[in-house]
Formats: structure tokens, C-alpha cells, sequence
């Protein structure tokens, strides 16, 4: 009887376990919140209009990330017509010139860097479908959205260009306050700019890091998401690291003795 108990409490449990993951899977992805860390080159009301370089972020448990993957190839899928989406800049940005009708080069001239000045804009009826693809493969992204008051699907690709994964519907309105505002060619008067973090997690990806996004707003009901994304490097070509000497010496007497102990069993089987 207390083995039918027990057993009848373990079902119990295991039918709980698994009903809450099953919620769990089903809820809306948590994302991770950051923060910006950013130069403006100018003062004053001019801040917003001028270049805004990022130049790290810091994460929860003060780690700090300053070696961003970013965007170098942009493939427009979709673009609902001509200024649906464009490539902005802020007013007094230092280089670089507006484009309304938007081609993968000009996408690229605005993502591929790290001025947060210059973004892509939406219109906010405008509908777009664009793969993103980052110079190195990340495992985190960091996103900016300049209004606080959109909508953006995001999903991963994979080396084929194939979406993979989960939809993520994300809206700006529940992000956080970058710190900084941004006033560009398309706009009238500087707007709050809001962040937010997502990795391969939340994006429904467990089969490691990723070189490309797709990124797409639906019209009117998303109100036009004007945005700037950076990827985090894994791996990075500059930071190869060489063995010690030390290390080194011990591989190689470790790799003489097997060589011996081979040569010995080699010997034994011979005679």
C-alpha cells in the first residue's frame, strides 16, 4: 500500500513537471535586458542628431561584451514599396547619406557599423521580409528600436538560408530605455531609443551559433520598427590562443610514451 503511495505521488509529480514545461515552452520568450555603453560625439540638443558610437554593453553579473559581429550582406526579400523601409541617418551624422528607396548596400552602410545614428526606418504602414547575415557567428543579439512603439518578427536561418526555429514576435513598447535619443532625417524631433537581448534560446535554436536573422514587420499593425542589431562574437579570429610551453612539453612526452607503448605491444605480438 505505502508503494502504491508513493508511486501514485511520483506520477503525481512527474505530470506537474511536465505540464510546466509544457507552459513553459508555450509562454512568451524572456529575452535579457542590457546595458548600452556609447559615445556622442556631440552636446546638448545636438546629441541626438550627431554620431552615437557603441562601444560596449554590459550584462547581468557586470560582464561586459565589446566584440560585436556585424551585418555584412543584407538580402531584401520583401520591401511593401518604395520608403516602406530606408536607410536613416541622424541629422548631423558625420558620413554617410539617407536612402528611401532602399537597396542591400545601402541596408548594409547603416547596419554594418556601430553608429547607433544611423538605423533602418519603416514607415508605419510598411511591410518588409530582409535576411540579415553577420560577418561572424553569435549566439546573442542586441537590439535597438528607435520610438519604443513597434512591432519586429525575428527568426534564425541556418548556413542555407533556411529559417530554423521559432518566430519570435517582439515588441518594442516593454523594452528598456537605452539612455540615449536619436534624431534622424525621417523624423521631426528626437525620439527615445529602447533595447533589448535575445539568444538562440529565445529564438527556439539549439543547434548553435548562427550567421543570419530574418527580420520582418507585418504593416500597419506593427506600426513601423526602426531598428539597429549587432551580433556577439564566439570566436574570435584575433583572440587565437597558443598553448604555453610548458603545455606543449607535455603533449609531446605524453605522445613519445604512447608512441613507445605501441611499439613495445607491436614488438610482443611480433614475437
Amino acid at each position: 500500500m505505502k508503494f502504491r503511495v508513493k508511486l501514485c505521488q511520483l506520477a503525481a509529480s512527474v505530470s506537474l513537471v511536465a505540464a510546466g514545461a509544457i507552459a513553459l515552452s508555450a509562454g512568451p520568450a524572456q529575452a535579457f535586458v542590457f546595458k548600452a555603453n556609447f559615445t556622442e560625439a556631440r552636446s546638448g540638443s545636438d546629441a541626438a542628431k550627431g554620431d552615437i558610437f557603441l562601444e560596449s554593453v554590459t550584462l547581468e553579473g557586470d560582464k561586459v561584451v565589446s566584440d560585436f559581429s556585424l551585418i555584412n550582406a543584407v538580402t531584401i526579400r520583401e520591401n511593401s514599396s518604395t520608403g516602406a523601409a530606408s536607410a536613416d541617418i541622424g541629422d548631423l551624422v558625420e558620413t554617410g547619406t539617407a536612402e528611401e528607396d532602399l537597396t542591400p548596400e545601402g541596408a548594409v552602410a547603416v547596419l554594418g557599423n556601430l553608429n547607433l545614428n544611423k538605423i533602418i526606418d519603416v514607415e508605419d504602414s510598411g511591410s518588409f521580409v530582409m535576411d540579415l547575415h553577420f560577418e561572424q557567428a553569435t549566439d546573442k543579439f542586441f537590439l535597438f528600436e528607435r520610438g519604443r512603439n513597434s512591432r519586429l518578427n525575428v527568426q534564425a536561418l541556418d548556413a542555407d538560408g533556411n529559417t530554423i526555429g521559432n518566430v519570435l514576435e517582439l515588441s518594442s513598447r516593454n523594452w528598456e530605455y537605452a539612455g540615449f535619443d536619436i534624431d534622424t532625417k525621417e523624423i521631426g524631433s528626437a525620439q527615445q531609443v529602447g533595447s533589448l537581448g535575445i539568444s538562440l534560446m529565445d529564438l527556439g535554436v539549439s543547434t548553435g551559433p548562427i550567421t543570419a536573422l530574418r527580420l520582418s514587420s507585418e504593416g500597419k499593425s506593427f506600426n513601423g520598427p526602426d531598428f539597429k542589431l549587432f551580433g556577439k562574437i564566439i570566436f574570435s579570429r584575433r583572440t587565437k590562443r597558443v598553448p604555453e610551453p610548458s603545455v606543449l612539453l607535455g603533449m609531446g612526452v605524453a605522445a613519445a610514451g604512447l608512441l613507445s607503448v605501441n611499439r613495445r605491444n607491436s614488438q610482443e605480438q611480433g614475437a
